[in-house]
């Protein structure tokens, strides 16, 4: 059961779901994404992020939930690795799709 007894229990909290909100982000873009694009701009494996963004949800569910503590090294190493992941994969495994000989500005000719 959620507790909060004041207005910074309320503001952890709101941090709580704002980290598992991002990691679940992350983590269902990385799904969605081709295996191949990650091996073409030289990233590491799908298989590797998918297991590291599982993990950095998991741990963002247990701080969300209060099982885990906000200021818990796995809820700081899940927002970190969420971050990496948003800032510096997603730009790259998102240009493979686009492009190409026949490719107009809303789609293929």
């Amino acid at each position: 059961m959620i507790e909060i007894h004041g207005a910074l229990d309320l503001v952890f909290w709101i941090l709580a779901v704002g980290v598992f909100a991002l990691s679940g982000w992350a983590l269902v873009h990385a799904v969605k994404t081709p295996a191949r694009a990650f091996a073409v701009t030289g990233k590491q494996t799908k298989n590797l992020w998918l297991v590291i963004l599982g993990l950095a949800a998991l741990f963002g569910f247990a701080a969300a939930v209060q099982y885990l503590s906000v200021l818990s090294i796995f809820t700081i190493a899940s927002v970190i690795a969420s971050g990496i992941y948003l800032a510096d994969v997603r730009p790259a495994v998102r240009e493979i799709g686009k492009g190409g000989g026949n490719q107009g500005p809303y789609g293929p000719w």
